[in-house]
């Protein structure tokens, strides 16, 4: 059955939460077997109304932490805030239903025995749960109006994922906590239902926590981004703040696709195979400049221009609305080890085996020294 759209609806709904909470994770840590730490001293604010995406690759403790706030997992050390109350800390362990929080998770977890609506009413107070306002309002939120007697087998996936949303919001919580719940849509679905739910929990205002390990899908729904690593947390700030000028060499190739080049660097600026270029924090010293594929101009080596480096196109990825290049960089006939990925918001322009000249057209950059 088709995906019906995601209703409109007003900012005042009464299913948003009257005052959105805030969240406090402040030196958590937390290991499984005692000794391998799976987070360590995790620092964390997500600010009333705010959608801040926990980033990382699998096993990075992303989940651990979100398990944590929710009060699914005890933390070994460290404490958790909603608000100014105290959740989870030394002597402290509230239980998870007392929490306002609500939660959607990866495999949606919806109860097959039962209906739409009774999934929906399932976290509701036990008078309320047969029906409610509250299931109806929240139906209409996620664009289910009429729904409410289906049995969620019959439903498409972006449907089913729609009730467990509608399920989590249905008791108003103050924060809302979502573990990687687009996982199980394909590609296209998945673009349609995460436009879908950005837009409706903009609508809501709904302080919100999002786990995921797609770069697109944080950079699109994070106000800002928490990136974790091994159990460290890396980097917060919003996504253009990581793309532009992250915090380390494993970071710039994480959160998108980055050309590591050669340079020497004396205090704000760097000498690189582009000429001279500015940095966002000075440095000295031999580095690896990040240089990111948008950053660079790409044209026939036949072109007018006279400066720019020259390199031979090895692959050509027509992408729809632009062209990416793999391309190896030359020096008087000698090929260098390096590759270099450029992107071009045009139809392609160069063919494999071609010659091509580029020229550094961004802004500073950042290096990490060698």
């Amino acid at each position: 059955m088709p995906n019906s759209p995601v209703t409109p609806t007003s900012p005042a709904t009464p299913t948003s939460p009257a005052i959105a909470g805030s969240l406090q994770v402040s030196g958590v840590g937390k290991s499984f077997d005692g000794v391998t730490p799976v987070l360590s001293g995790i620092d964390l604010v997500v600010n009333s109304g705010e959608t801040v995406v926990l980033l990382g690759p699998s096993g990075c403790g992303k989940t651990t932490l979100l398990r944590i706030i929710a009060g699914l997992e005890s933390a070994d050390a460290g404490q958790v805030f909603l608000g100014d109350r105290c959740v989870s800390g030394p002597g402290v362990m509230i239980a998870p239903e007392q929490r306002q929080i609500g939660m959607v998770f990866q495999d949606w977890a919806l109860f097959p025995h039962l209906s739409v609506a009774r999934n929906v009413g399932f976290g509701l107070p036990r008078g309320e749960r047969k029906e409610s306002s509250r299931i109806d309002e929240a139906l209409a939120l996620v664009g289910l109006t009429g729904f409410g007697d289906r049995s969620p087998s019959t439903l498409s996936g972006g449907q089913q994922q729609r009730v467990a949303l509608a399920r989590a919001i249905a008791p108003r919580p103050a924060i809302l906590l979502l573990d990687e719940p687009f996982s199980n849509l394909d590609a296209s679905l998945r673009v349609q239902v995460r436009t879908e739910i950005h837009q409706l929990l903009l609508r809501l205002g709904m302080t919100t926590v999002f786990v995921t390990h797609d770069q697109d899908e944080a950079f699109v729904l994070g106000d800002k981004v928490a990136v974790l690593y091994e159990g460290n947390l890396l980097q917060v700030g919003p996504p253009a703040e990581l793309y532009q000028r992250p915090a380390t060499r494993w970071l710039a190739g994480f959160v998108g696709d980055a050309n590591f080049i050669p340079g020497h660097a004396h205090h704000n600026s760097v000498q690189t195979a582009f000429g001279e270029l500015a940095l966002h924090h000075p440095t000295e010293g031999p580095v690896e400049v990040v240089i990111r594929p948008e950053d660079l101009e790409i044209e026939p080596a036949d072109s007018e221009a006279t400066t720019g480096v020259l390199a031979t196109v090895e692959l050509v990825e027509y992408l729809g609305h632009g062209t990416a290049y793999l391309v190896r960089q030359t020096q008087a006939g000698q090929t260098q080890a390096g590759q270099l990925r450029v992107r071009r918001p045009s139809l392609p322009i160069l063919e494999r085996s071609e010659l091509a000249r580029l020229r550094y057209i961004g802004g500073p950059v950042v290096a990490f020294p060698l």
